[in-house]
């Protein structure tokens, strides 16, 4: 595969397992279309510190974690390599915006990553509820991200975003003409992220067992 995208740090680990055997389940719950008020901000939360543990599929369900371990330049640098920031419009790698306002489902924008890449983002549900093995969440959103491989395939990547947590659940897919398959998936297995604006303990969630 020679394109990938996704967020931050968690997009590499995305592309590493791209060739690995996947499975395909929805984990986000079908409920009326609705706005998601608030802050694009509060859907990754970024402070030195923060830190999340996926299992990944293909990679015999070890765990990966990703932890903030700096800010510079105006991004946030993670341990696997991803740059993030908010700015006035949303949440962006120095590539992509990953989320735009507003929040609100059938909301689209488009990157240009590169001369021959151009990446077509869309807000499939907002306000939702998803769950992971980190837990259940509220008004969450989902997006969705296509770029097209070649004039046969096109690669998806939908995200699952929660609310003061991060991203809970990443799919990747290869669409052809005939067919979607499921190529690989990344979902939560515990997090600990500061509270925005730095008052207070880090909330966190580590599933017993």
């Amino acid at each position: 595969m020679k394109r990938s995208f996704g967020v931050g740090g968690v997009a590499v680990l995305a592309a590493l397992v791209l060739g690995g055997s996947g499975c395909s389940s929805k984990n986000v719950e079908a409920q009326p279309r609705a706005r998601t008020t608030g802050d694009v901000s509060q859907y990754y939360p970024l402070a030195v510190g923060n830190r999340w543990t996926y299992r990944v599929n293909g990679r015999d369900d070890k765990p990966v974690s990703v932890e903030i371990l700096k800010e510079e330049d105006g991004y946030f640098h993670d341990s696997q390599g991803g740059q993030l920031a908010v700015d006035a419009y949303g949440l962006r790698d120095p590539k992509r915006y990953l989320l735009r306002a507003p929040v609100e489902a059938g909301h689209s924008w488009t990157n240009v990553v590169s001369v021959s890449s151009t990446e077509r983002y869309r807000i499939l549900e907002a306000g939702v509820r998803c769950e992971s093995p980190a837990g259940t969440f509220d008004n969450c959103v989902q997006v969705e991200g296509r770029n097209r491989i070649d004039e046969k395939a096109t690669l998806i990547n939908t995200q699952t975003f929660a609310p003061g947590v991060g991203m809970v659940r990443m799919q990747v897919d290869v669409e052809t003409k005939d067919q979607r398959v499921p190529q690989t998936w990344l979902e939560l297995t515990s997090w600990q992220v500061r509270p925005q604006g730095g008052a207070g303990p880090a909330r966190e969630a580590t599933p017993a067992g």
